[in-house]
């Protein structure tokens, strides 16, 4: 048994959810993976993962194995780092975990630009619709994150975005344009629904004036809700109702006219885009490229980077 490329594929395993998906993603059998991961626990002479029709969960002992794993894998692939960057074009793979929407929003459209710099660099994107747990497992993580937000990050600031609300023309002929916040009672509301133990998950959602220092919070129930935004915004184009997204989201459809701002007076507040880095020691030379270029397409000068108790 090769240990290490039977440690990787438990560690793909866990990340991807399956040992289906985890054979999509090493490009192998699933009756491979299956193997490897039994190989690997005999050869350990422990039970690593729980296994049912429905889901994957690690032992204790798994959970201790997985986090090893995790930091002698990182270890070996900083190692081939160090060594591909005695030549003179970056090479190997980089791992990038994001978001849906900053994934098809702010990533693929320089996709190509990317590659046209650095061709021998691969880019293995993970998309996680809530990423901000798994950070320390990629090379690089994009995040949007509110102004509230509280916690212990290593990261860039790339743009800021704010929220606002908006609907078709459909909808709002049929429905009237809301002149208030207060009047958003009186329509059908789409919602994004954000985690329970995220500064997002509210009943309630606050409004600020951008004429005064008014704000007010307006309890809403919905017609809808859903985890993706990429259902969300349909069914907003289709004249569902009035949901709210980051304008990064809206540029393309508010310059149709294929959505219109509703309370154009009045913000939901505002949200970053950060670069989130693992809390490593070595950076490879490809993971700074990687960072440097996102940063040139998306702000006029470099921003240091920080470790605090807010990501700033």
């Amino acid at each position: 048994m090769d240990r290490l490329y039977a440690m990787k594929v438990f560690q793909t395993v866990l990340e991807q959810g399956s040992f289906a998906a985890a054979s999509r993603a090493l490009t192998t059998s699933p009756a491979k993976v299956t193997r490897m991961v039994a190989s690997l626990e005999t050869h350990l002479g422990v039970r690593l993962m729980q296994r049912n029709t429905r889901k994957l969960s690690l032992t204790d002992a798994g959970e201790t194995y997985l986090q090893r794993v995790r930091h002698i894998l990182s270890e070996i692939e900083e190692a081939e780092a160090v060594a591909s960057e005695q030549t003179h074009q970056l090479q190997g793979v980089l791992h990038v975990l994001a978001t849906p929407v900053l994934a098809s929003i702010f990533l693929s459209p320089i996709v190509a630009q990317w590659h046209a710099h650095y061709p021998k660099v691969l880019l293995d994107l993970t998309i996680d619709a809530f990423p901000i747990k798994r950070v320390g497992d990629y090379d690089v993580a994009l995040l949007l994150l509110d102004e509230n937000f509280n916690g212990n990050l290593v990261a860039r600031p790339l743009t800021t975005t704010e929220w606002i609300a908006c609907a078709s023309p459909a909808y709002l002929k049929l429905a009237g344009m809301p002149k208030s916040p207060e009047q958003l009672r009186q329509h059908a509301h789409l919602k994004f629904q954000w985690p329970q133990n995220s500064e997002q998950f509210r009943k309630k959602v606050h409004f600020q004036s951008l004429n005064s220092a008014e704000a007010i919070d307006v309890e809403l129930t919905p017609t809808m809700q859903t985890t993706s935004f990429e259902v969300l915004l349909s069914a907003t184009l289709a004249g569902a109702g009035i949901a709210f997204f980051s304008r990064l989201q809206l540029d393309m459809h508010l310059g149709r006219g294929s959505l219109v701002h509703v309370l154009p007076d009045w913000t939901l507040g505002s949200s970053t885009i950060y670069i989130a880095l693992p809390a490593r020691k070595f950076m490879p030379t490809r993971t700074r490229a990687f960072i440097d270029f996102l940063t040139a397409f998306s702000m006029p000068k470099q921003v240091a980077f920080c470790a605090s108790n807010k990501a700033q």
